[in-house]
């Protein structure tokens, strides 16, 4: 019997070896199909919780969107798509507590994708939150140059007027207007795109640029009414009123009910008829133009001064007229900076100036008397300037008074 046996069993090792190997890769099958079955459904429950974040995020739910994120990450960890969006509503629920794990989140996925711009622009975005001009330049500068997936050329002029945005808000209009500059250079040949050029430069004070991108605007479309104001507003405050004058009368044709592009208009029109200095007007109307600016320097000084409670009556009694009491009186003036409760001594100095130099009106047809013209809107500047000031800025034809002063170098041309 045991003779048998021990024939036996050699014979059937190998099969036994078979059925075990095939048992074992079996095994080792199931298991396999149970794990990808269990890793399917794991995404499958992750992409359908990444778009309920999504959902939430879009509606500003953002606690709802980060619980939902979170889950998704737990399905799959090492999905950078769900970890963007994570540190992204991390960031927008304006909790400060939460930024730093964003930024954690966000740093993990840049070591990775350095040139990823889309993880550039959310770093970018949470330096703004932390209000760093210089972390937040270097990001978004970032991701204006690093890689994206679509639509490269719009999404770069968005991130750079992004960031014009943010420089704006911290106010530093030189290195925003370095950035406006650069985007001016790269706009595709649409109005809505010079348009907001046009903004930019504006916010930034720069209305010489934010005039041309204007213009640019109204090439591409000749009725743009947003673009006709916006032209007329530019060329206005950067002394241009001839030019100011004919956008703002296109402008409030095109629409009768823009209050601002009226008022500005009523101003430019004021500045144009006033202004002394213009070029191509007769000596007479030059004349003409100085008495009458004369005479309203000394109206808005007796309006300011009995606005403040001073009554310059009693303080011109005895003025004196000589020269060089005037020249000691002037030069003490014009020293005097701003003050919201100024002293009498301040409105005698430009009336005893104003009084000295009536006299002079007669002499200005006078051969010899070249400099004169300039000498009396001198003190019509003077009054001007102190005035608003003291009083604030003035209204009609005091304002345009003022802003010729302002603005002397340019109306001249």
């Amino acid at each position: 019997m045991l003779g048998r046996l021990a024939k036996l069993v050699p014979r059937s090792a190998p099969v036994i070896l078979l059925v075990l190997t095939l048992a074992a890769v079996s095994g080792f099958a199931a298991v396999s199909h149970l794990v990808s079955r269990y890793n399917a459904n794991q995404q499958a429950r992750g992409r359908k919780l990444y778009a309920q974040g999504q959902s939430a995020a879009a509606a500003g739910h953002y606690d709802d969107a980060i619980a939902a994120f979170r889950a998704a990450l737990t399905c799959d960890p090492t999905n950078s798509q769900y970890q963007l969006s994570l540190a992204r509503a991390l960031r927008d629920s304006n909790d400060p507590r939460l930024l730093d794990e964003a930024e954690s989140y966000l740093v993990a996925l840049w070591q990775r994708a350095p040139q990823d711009a889309a993880v550039n622009l959310a770093l970018a975005r949470v330096a703004a939150h932390r209000g760093s001009i210089d972390d937040a330049t270097r990001y978004y500068h970032n991701a204006m140059y690093g890689v994206w997936t679509a639509d490269p050329d719009a999404n770069r002029n968005r991130a750079r007027t992004e960031l014009i945005q943010f420089l704006l808000r911290k106010n530093a209009p030189a290195q925003a207007e370095s950035e406006i500059m650069a985007l001016a250079t790269a706009l595709p040949p649409d109005p809505a795109s010079h348009l907001q050029a046009a903004q930019l430069f504006a916010q930034a004070h720069d209305y010489v640029g934010a005039l041309a991108q204007f213009e640019d605007v109204l090439r591409y479309d000749p009725g743009n009414t947003v673009a006709l104001a916006g032209a007329g507003d530019a060329a206005y405050r950067s002394g241009n009123y001839a030019t100011a004058q004919r956008y703002l009368h296109s402008a409030v044709n095109a629409n009768p009910q823009d209050a601002n592009a009226r008022q500005l208009l009523a101003t430019t029109d004021l500045v144009l008829h006033a202004n002394p200095f213009q070029s191509h007007i007769s000596d007479a109307e030059r004349n003409r133009r100085i008495t009458a600016a004369f005479a309203q320097a000394e109206k808005r000084l007796t309006e300011c001064a009995q606005q403040t409670g001073v009554d310059l009556d009693p303080i011109t009694v005895g003025a004196t007229t000589d020269k060089t009491a005037v020249a000691k009186t002037t030069s003490a003036t014009t020293a005097v900076p701003p003050r919201p409760n100024p002293s009498p001594s301040l409105f005698a100095g430009l009336q005893v100036r104003w009084t000295a130099t009536k006299p002079d009106l007669a002499h200005l047809r006078s051969p010899g008397e070249t400099d004169l013209p300039d000498a009396v809107m001198d003190v019509v500047f003077q009054i001007e300037q102190q005035t608003a000031s003291i009083c604030g800025q003035p209204q009609g034809f005091d304002l345009a008074l003022l802003l010729i002063s302002q603005k002397r170098e340019a109306l001249s041309q």
